[in-house]
């Protein structure tokens, strides 16, 4: 299966790549076969550009060699070479007009224009070169295929040619000369070339630039499988598509449309953001006559470099012994303090970009993406992939992605509360419980509470009615719902960019073993069934054993979480005594809110604490299970960290939805923690404040604390380094990798903290939604920071990151799906026991006015407030008082035949809340399995484009194999054939 490419070039190219120009011009084409005929005639179209790179085959150049420079062609020369390729373009149709089936739609789409006149320009003297005489002119040339080359080739050697393509970094003071020259030996033995330079602010500091030759590139890009462009995509639409011409039509108005949006991103200011056009294959020394080769100093691009260089420092020896290997384990033992590929550029130029465009891409993303300004622009996905890689790239996607579908769930849950506050004050339970004045409630406390009228508790009865009304089930379903739509269709969106950046068949088995799996187990080795080669091999037994220790440690660590939130809990018992008492007389009268604020302002301390020791034991555990590859070991500490964070994030919580209130018994006779302290009781309006502010409290704090740790500690830390650099130094040029290395690194274990941070987030939304429906809102606020702070990160404040791959997010995907059901069950639970709102149903129609006959001037609720309040003889308190206190529960009353004991109507609600939830989870695993089963993973259009191109290839590779054997037998006189001989 093949997909796209940077590059574009005709397959013709390849064909000379040992003949001379005139023998080119002299030379029969070749009869294509019946079957690849569409395509190739595509690729004959542009022979024009083909001396171009012939000379890049008939020798190997020394890397000491300067790239060549080329001064920019003007527009007129450039239109001459399209209009040309247009005349034969149209040639080769009329050639080809009796194949039905295809059309080709070269030369009518400027998006399709060869730009083999322009492919081999050094990039690096590109603005050097260009004089704008005006900003109209200047938007005139760079509108197109000028932009696609404005990008520095990023820093170089003193010689100023070789590209420096990895930094390492280490003191001059360090003792671990040994290991060190060592290993840099092993790495010239390789093939990598060296250079050593002082820093210049620091002159404890030694920078060692990292070159690799185009002859390791190669053999490096053959032994891990990269694919790279070897031929020309053919455009073809079939003959059912004749008859949508008003389809067409309509979705050229929305595409023109889409245009004039202010959110859509100008695509004539960036490079490589259009559809590329190339098939790609897996390298291959012995066939690279097949692959689209220009310039070599371009054909692997910066990040495919950065992975070659950094595969060989991790497998590189420093020492005699099997485990003495690798970049990592040196920065562990100090050998080097570290190893970064640098940035391209600095990111701020004094001239302005519409003017004077980008100087790198680094400074193009962050006047087009990492700039607050920006905030309401799509982000160049293809930018960010090819600066950052695709992992980085699929993770700003992912994040765009969630931010864009929070905006229907939070303006559903706008409209929820809204609809709350609009009729908050028709409420017919808020209105009874305004006007009791007359009804006195039981002390919530022994020693220090007093009788409290019921109407005290007006605002806060209001205030649950905010988030508990009539539309609360209703958004519950759709919050459902719509994390399924989510999911469902980012696969679908995974799906079209995995394709898009040639990612379809980058599968697990061409990742690289780890470096500490290597060596642990190098003595047991078994055949790889995919390769058919011997790789290490850990045994069953030792797997299974170190999975219990971690399960075992994980285990500990939760039970770790929940002796926490107990604690919180026996905290809010003892104090709820003391607020009750207090001097100042807000608290006193507000003591319930006192008590659950300060509780929650403790218990976010308390998370964020223990978060400090996760980390370190989710590493240790990740280490001692020996992952086999990168993407398990990831994989594993992000479940893990998941684990640890959502128990310790939610457990407080699940107490106050589920347990708070539910087992404190009936006045005279209340349940007691060691016999001592008296379980905390609801307020009267129920227990869904106290989860509204336990919610609130923890997203608010936490979105604050992340956002600092995330931008304001990497500020102040760059800060004072630049601080110190100012004071060491005063006139001199500070270097870009020494610039670079004053940035601070990226986090240890890579985007895990960003994607948890989300997934936390998106647990909020959707788990406990029923309770908070503002929820998706403060999500889509933050998220909307977020992304500009992360891009503002990545761009300024970080280190430039290993360009890694990735097909898409990992086991976030799953963790996500695991939240949609646990969201589905938690909300029933929330609806059913934590809200009232099967009371006020059963009540409604089986106990209220309304349970025979309905009056249309009547309320079905009127009474419900005392229906739900139970009677208790103060007498039996032993407070010299007598008369009846009111309670929340259905208890018998004091003069009934069993007093306190559960009523009728008890029983009626329990039953109804069970079958709730019963029919709220099956209707909703229905609707969500309905919505999974419609929506396709992968767009029809896709899959069969996909089928196409693996169709073609096929005979693309046999057309260039009988091309280049011809050549050959036409070079040493022999007979040609037409066919395989």
């Amino acid at each position: 299966m093949v997909h796209h490419s940077g590059s574009i070039q005709s397959f013709k190219q390849q064909k000379g790549m040992n003949i001379s120009k005139s023998e080119i011009t002299k030379e029969t084409s070749l009869k294509p076969s019946r079957r690849s005929l569409p395509c190739l005639a595509q690729s004959y179209a542009y022979s024009k550009s083909l001396s171009q790179s012939t000379s890049l085959f008939q020798s190997t150049e020394s890397e000491s060699q300067a790239p060549t420079s080329i001064t920019l062609i003007s527009t007129d020369k450039a239109e001459q070479v399209n209009t040309e390729e247009n005349k034969n373009d149209s040639v080769l149709r009329c050639s080809f007009a009796d194949l039905s089936d295809f059309c080709l739609a070269l030369g009518k789409d400027k998006d399709y224009t060869d730009e083999a006149e322009h492919a081999t320009y050094d990039r690096s003297r590109l603005i050097n070169d260009f004089v704008i005489k005006d900003k109209s002119e200047f938007k005139t040339k760079l509108s197109k295929n000028d932009m696609n080359y404005i990008a520095s080739s990023g820093p170089l050697f003193k010689d100023g040619k070789k590209r420096i393509d990895y930094i390492l970094v280490y003191r001059k003071t360090n003792i671990q000369y040994d290991k060190r020259n060592t290993f840099e030996k092993n790495l010239r033995a390789e093939g990598l070339m060296l250079e050593k330079e002082p820093a210049i602010a620091s002159h404890d500091i030694m920078f060692i630039k990292i070159h690799i030759p185009w002859d390791t590139l190669c053999k490096y890009a053959e032994r891990l499988n990269i694919r790279m462009p070897f031929r020309k995509k053919c455009y073809y639409t079939d003959g059912r598509s004749k008859s949508m011409g008003r389809m067409q039509t309509y979705f050229r108005r929305i595409k023109n449309w889409m245009a004039q949006n202010p959110m859509v991103l100008d695509k004539s200011a960036f490079p490589d953001l259009e559809e590329s056009d190339c098939y790609t294959g897996p390298f291959s020394r012995a066939r690279i006559h097949h692959f689209i080769i220009n310039n070599k100093d371009t054909f692997f691009s910066n990040a495919t470099r950065s992975r070659i260089v950094y595969h060989m420092l991790e497998r590189t020896k420093y020492e005699n012994g099997i485990s003495k290997v690798g970049i990592r384990k040196l920065i562990n033992n100090g050998s080097y303090i570290a190893a970064f590929p640098p940035h391209e550029g600095a990111y701020k130029s004094s001239q302005p970009i519409k003017t004077h465009g980008p100087q790198n891409n680094r400074h193009l993303l962050y006047e087009r993406w990492a700039r607050w300004g920006m905030w309401y622009k799509h982000q160049p996905l293809d930018l960010i992939r090819l600066y950052f890689g695709e992992k980085i790239g699929l993770y700003f996607a992912w994040l765009g992605w969630y931010t864009g579908m929070l905006i229907p769930a939070a303006i559903v849950g706008l409209c929820v509360f809204f609809y709350g506050l609009f009729t908050m004050n028709k409420s017919q339970v808020s209105q009874e419980i305004c006007k009791a004045t007359e009804v006195f409630m039981c002390p919530l406390c022994d020693k220090n509470c007093s009788l409290q009228r019921l109407n005290d508790s007006c605002i806060y009865a209001k205030v649950t009615y905010l988030f508990d009304n009539g539309g609360t089930v209703f958004f519950a379903i759709f919050m459902a719902i719509w994390a399924t739509v989510f999911l469902e269709f980012w696969k679908r969106r995974r799906s079209i960019l995995t394709y898009t950046w040639d990612l379809i068949e980058w599968e697990e088995e061409e990742e690289t073993l780890r470096p500490q799996f290597e060596a642990k187990y190098y003595k047991m080795e078994i055949v790889n069934p995919i390769t058919g080669k011997p790789e290490p091999h850990q045994p069953s037994s030792d797997k299974v054993t170190r999975l219990l220790v971690s399960v075992s440690g994980i285990f500990f660590m939760i039970s770790l979480v929940i002796t926490a939130v107990f604690g919180v809990v026996v905290y809010r018992l003892v104090v709820m005594e003391q607020f009750a008492s207090f001097k100042w007389n807000f608290i006193k009268q507000y003591w319930q809110f006192a008590t659950s604020a300060a509780a929650v302002c403790i218990n976010f301390i308390i998370i964020m604490l223990l978060n400090l020791a996760y980390e370190k034991i989710a590493y240790l555990l990740t280490n001692l299970e020996y992952p086999r590859t990168e993407s398990e070991w990831e994989n594993s500490f992000a479940l893990k960290m998941f684990l640890f964070q959502f128990v310790n994030l939610n457990s407080s919580i699940f107490y106050i939805a589920f347990f708070l209130g539910r087992f404190v018994g009936h006045p005279g006779k209340y349940n007691k923690l060691f016999d001592r302290w008296r379980l905390e009781e609801c307020h009267p309006s129920g227990c869904l404040i106290d989860l509204c502010l336990q919610m609130g409290v923890i997203m608010f704090l936490k979105q604050i604390w992340n956002n600092f740790m995330e931008l304001g500690y990497p500020l102040i830390q760059n800060w004072w380094s630049r601080h110190k650099i100012k004071r060491g130094i005063h006139d001199a040029s500070i270097p870009q990798w020494e610039n670079d290395w004053n940035l601070q690194p990226m986090n240890l274990h890579g985007l895990m903290d960003e994607y948890l941070e989300m997934v936390l987030q998106f647990g909020f939304t959707t788990i406990f939604v029923a309770a908070f429906p503002l929820a998706p809102l403060l999500a889509l606020l933050n998220n909307i920071i977020e992304i500009r702070l992360d891009a503002y990160k990545f761009v300024t404040q970080w280190r430039r990151p290993l360009p890694a791959r990735a097909t898409d997010i990992g086991i976030w995907l799953g963790i996500l799906e695991g939240i949609g059901i646990l969201a589905v069950i938690t909300n029933a639970f929330v609806i059913a026991i934590t809200s009232d709102y099967i009371p006020r149903f059963v009540y409604e129609y089986k106990y209220g006015p309304c349970a025979n006959h309905v009056e249309p001037s009547e309320n079905c609720l009127k009474g419900y407030v005392n229906n739900s309040l139970s009677f208790f003889d103060l007498s039996e308190l032993g407070m010299g008082k007598s008369g009846y206190c009111r309670y929340r529960d259905y208890r018998g009353p004091p003069w009934s035949s069993k007093p306190y004991e559960f009523t009728l109507q008890y029983w009626h609600i329990l039953a109804a809340r069970l079958a709730f939830i019963i029919v709220f989870e099956h209707l909703v695993f229905g609707i969500k399995s309905f919505i999974a089963y419609l929506i396709p993973d992968v767009p029809k259009g896709l899959h069969d484009r996909i089928r196409r191109e693996k169709y073609l290839v096929q005979e693309m590779m046999y057309e260039a194999e009988l091309e280049h054997l011809q050549q050959q037998r036409r070079k040493s006189g022999q007979p040609v054939h037409h066919e395989w001989p």
